[in-house]
């Protein structure tokens, strides 16, 4: 679901005008309806701040898949030449993708050396600037398989 239906929704469970919303975000209440209607998206940092406003996590409020993802770095499977990674046996691991998991063994050991790689890769493929996919990937990476605590 995009964010310009789950915010409504979100907005009014908790009690919530947009005035009030724009008073916690430091936003004009046009800008949270600008959200609401489509007409704009707002960036993940704001996205985040909109998270901590309404005291719901982060990820109700992205539209994104979690299943046909790496469950590494979040890259998903339909992505033109991402293959699926190998078990240390060679057979095919449903999970990972290849650049991530290879023969049994992890590319990287942390979520920030998976970010300092894939990062530039997302902002090029999305046409968001390198912040934006560095800020995005802080949040997506902790939601994935590998990454739960």
């Amino acid at each position: 679901m995009a964010i310009k239906d789950v915010l409504p929704q979100i907005r009014k469970e908790k009690g919530v005008t947009q005035e009030e919303l724009a008073h916690k975000l430091f936003v004009t209440r046009q800008a949270v309806s600008r959200w609401e209607n489509g007409e704009t998206t707002p960036s993940v940092d704001m996205t985040k701040l909109i998270a901590i406003a309404l005291d719901v996590p982060v990820m109700r409020l992205l539209d994104l898949p979690q299943e046909g993802v790496c469950q590494c770095c979040g890259t998903p499977f339909y992505v033109p030449d991402m293959e699926k990674g190998t078990n240390a046996d060679g057979s095919e691991n449903p999970d990972f993708c290849k650049w991530c998991y290879d023969n049994g063994v992890f590319a990287n050991e942390t979520m920030d050396e998976v970010i300092e790689i894939s990062a530039p890769y997302l902002a090029e493929a999305s046409g968001v600037s390198l912040d934006e996919a560095v800020s995005f990937m802080g949040v997506l990476l902790p939601t994935l398989g590998r990454w739960k605590a």
